[in-house]
């Protein structure tokens, strides 16, 4: 019997218990983003290129990913808390890999440390030098860019930060975050204004129902850490679906920045590279802490919850499962007009759908049914032995977050204002 999940809001059909262990994952996942991204930059363009590709694409996409989660759980304003609460939610701050901890003074002071930072454990052993392009050349302007979002006059800066000394020092690092009127905001980045023309700024999600079980927003005080099970069904559904957004949206910012320094295709090439890798880890990571096996039923409920492949009000995608799976990729959606991952699958191109399955079973194929102007129809069947690893998947390996482990933290503690400030 063949059947086939619904095309819209494909996070509906998990329970409120698989969808707040599913949420952290989607967190993590997409910050290993650059993780896949950054040895191909590297490559092509050195590590001064890789430093400005990175730094441009977070400073376009964060403010506004940023907001549209202020406005999805309902926590918008213009202070400190805010702006600690749109990181707790935020793909470049996954709960526990980066490890961020918090103070408030008052409304218009506070501190945040990192107790363990993911990425640094990934650079260090790369040298001083890309430790000093990520805590020093990336983190400034776009730690800037995220709090903007909140308040033009929100500034974020350093009190220590590596590369470490003593080399074991903790937190890893620690900063400042002071709103100040006399602040000057800083300039806008270039092309702003073409992500804000996207169709994933923009695109209308799943109504959160305020009638459900649980919170239906985040508009009490800031925990110490989120735990996502004291969200309502409804509520992780419309999380779920705006991190694969914030995805999406860093993702154009990667390209837009790839595609000012080469032609479309060198672009292309190190798009599909890139998606190759970030695909096949987070369907490995989908498999696990949904407990599936890696037969043709567990391949469609992890290519029905992708990020790649959500959310659907943005990526049109059908998935049926039966004796093979068949994925249809439909060419008429937003992510196809904003070129983003979707796009870049074609019938010459179908590496990243490959890397993809193979998260799931490294027996999986894939093999093109039909290809025109409306739409791409592929079939994936199990081969008689495994394929090698795709090397783009390998590279995000690299990266200790493709193997992290998420503890139960109990009950997180309501951070209030500690001191006053004159």
């Amino acid at each position: 019997m063949t059947t086939k999940p619904e095309t819209k809001a494909a996070f509906a059909r998990l329970s409120r218990e698989q969808l707040a262990k599913i949420l952290p994952e989607l967190l993590l996942t997409g910050q290993l983003i650059d993780r896949s991204g950054m040895p191909h930059l590297i490559t092509e363009f050195g590590r001064e290129g890789m430093v400005e590709v990175a730094i441009e694409e977070w400073q376009v996409s964060s403010p506004i990913y940023t907001r549209r989660m202020q406005h999805a759980l309902n926590y918008t304003g213009t202070d400190i808390v805010t702006i600690f609460k749109g990181l707790q939610l935020d793909i470049g701050a996954p709960p526990q890999f980066m490890d961020f901890r918090y103070k408030v003074d008052d409304a218009n002071h506070g501190e945040f440390w990192l107790d363990h930072c993911g990425a640094l454990m990934d650079v260090e052993p790369m040298g001083e030098a890309y430790v000093q392009g990520m805590c020093h050349d990336i983190e400034d302007p776009t730690f800037d860019a995220t709090a903007l979002a909140t308040n033009p006059h929100a500034q974020v800066r350093p009190i220590h930060r590596p590369p470490r000394a003593p080399v074991d020092r903790n937190p890893h690092c620690a900063w400042t975050v002071i709103i100040d009127p006399s602040h000057e905001p800083p300039a806008i980045p270039p092309n702003t204004d073409v992500m804000e023309a996207s169709h994933a700024a923009s695109v209308e999600l799943s109504a959160i129902d305020p009638s459900d079980e649980g919170a239906a927003d985040y508009s009490g005080p800031l925990l110490s850490d989120i735990r996502f099970d004291a969200f309502s069904a409804s509520a992780l559904v419309r999380m779920a679906e705006e991190v694969c957004l914030q995805q999406h949206l860093l993702t154009l910012g990667f390209m837009i920045s790839v595609r000012s320094r080469v032609d479309e295709d060198k672009a292309l090439e190190i798009g599909r590279k890139q998606f190759a890798g970030i695909a096949g880890i987070t369907s490995e990571r989908l498999r696990n802490v949904l407990e599936l096996g890696d037969d043709a039923e567990a391949l469609a409920i992890v290519l029905d919850l992708h990020p790649a492949l959500n959310p659907r009000q943005y990526v049109d995608v059908s998935v049926e499962a039966g004796k093979s799976v068949t994925l249809r990729i439909g060419r008429d959606c937003g992510a196809q007009a904003d070129r983003s991952w979707s796009s870049m699958v074609d019938a010459d191109h179908l590496d990243p759908l490959r890397a993809m399955v193979r998260g799931v079973n490294p027996r999986f194929d894939v093999t093109l049914v039909d290809s025109d102007d409306r739409h791409l129809t592929v079939r994936i069947d199990l081969a008689d032995k495994p394929f090698k690893e795709f090397g783009e998947v390998a590279l995000t390996r690299f990266s200790k977050g493709a193997d992290w482990v998420f503890a139960d933290r109990g009950i997180p503690l309501p951070l209030t204002v500690v001191s006053s400030q004159n």
